[in-house]
């Protein structure tokens, strides 16, 4: 069924989103609900299809198109088609690194949109935010060298005077900029304060991949972005609500952040023992599959 209905879906216009809605959706599940030699292979038939990457190209520009839409609930289909497509795009960037895929066509993407699109929000819907974090975890986590991927719109800072001092940063850290680093972490806590729960769990995860990547590029602007002081209010923040208990998966993981790179003014040894007794105290069955898991990292991290 992949060969049909991705050759149908690139046959369609960004606008037929009745028709594209189901087709991403079912290509995007067909990647993750099989056994990964049919990965392998599903992989490689979508990547095979020239008509569907350019597709899924004019799909991800319609993002920066559309005018902020109103504040709503539910998603309008051209919404839900941009969440698909960021999400299909995410996918295909993961597993072809994972299983060297050959692409027949690169996907263009200016990085200082994406990065605008959190930065700024502009009233986008939770679940698009939540789909554009998940290409840039993606993006990152091949350190923006994927060969389906080609950035495009860095940030330069030509003739800036003000960018000179942290030029050599800047070069460190390409194709990111020392300024979108900090404007991102900014975003990235003030989107924590909301408490979604999908929010929040792409929000972590996007922060652990942020610092894993600036770790490796350069440590000290990483050490320095896991230890701003500002982590430890929003850490009381998330824990000023209904559910004190540290035992919540996306505090867990923050906890578990801040103790791999040792930000001690952040989490201080009397917070990894209160951690320690909830955990001891708690019904560990009962716990949910997202906070397990969370409690398990955490504790191998201490």
């Amino acid at each position: 069924l992949l060969i049909p209905v991705s050759n149908l879906c690139g046959k369609c216009r960004p606008r037929d989103t009745d028709l594209l809605q189901p087709s991403l959706n079912f290509l995007y599940c067909s990647l993750h609900q099989t056994t990964p030699c049919s990965q392998q292979r599903a992989v490689a038939v979508l990547l095979s299809n020239v008509s569907l990457l350019e597709l899924l190209q004019k799909v991800l520009e319609c993002t920066w198109l559309r005018s902020p839409p109103s504040r709503s609930a539910y998603l309008s289909p051209e919404d839900a088609l941009l969440c698909s497509g960021w999400l299909l795009v995410a996918s295909l960037l993961l597993y072809q690194h994972r299983y060297k895929t050959e692409v027949h066509q690169t996907l263009s993407v200016d990085l200082t949109e994406v990065l605008n699109a959190v930065i700024f929000r502009n009233k986008k819907p939770i679940l698009l935010l939540v789909s554009i974090m998940q290409f840039l975890r993606a993006a990152l986590r091949q350190n923006f060298s994927s060969s389906l991927l080609v950035i495009i719109g860095q940030n330069t800072a030509e003739g800036d005077t003000q960018a000179q001092p942290s030029s050599l940063q800047d070069a460190a850290l390409h194709p990111l900029t020392t300024q979108q680093v900090f404007s991102l972490v900014v975003s990235l806590q003030n989107l924590l304060v909301h408490k979604d729960l999908l929010l929040s769990q792409a929000v972590v995860a996007c922060l652990e991949t942020l610092v894993e990547y600036l770790y490796v590029k350069n440590q000290d602007v990483a050490l320095h972005v896991a230890s701003q002081p500002w982590h430890r209010f929003l850490l009381f923040t998330l824990l000023n609500g209904g559910q004190k208990s540290f035992l919540q998966p996306e505090v867990l993981r923050l906890m578990t952040l801040f103790v791999r790179y040792q930000s001690s003014n952040i989490i201080s040894q009397k917070e990894i023992s209160q951690i320690l007794q909830e955990a001891a105290e708690a019904n560990l069955a009962e716990l949910p599959e997202a906070t397990s898991c969370a409690l398990h990292l955490f504790l191998c991290q201490v």
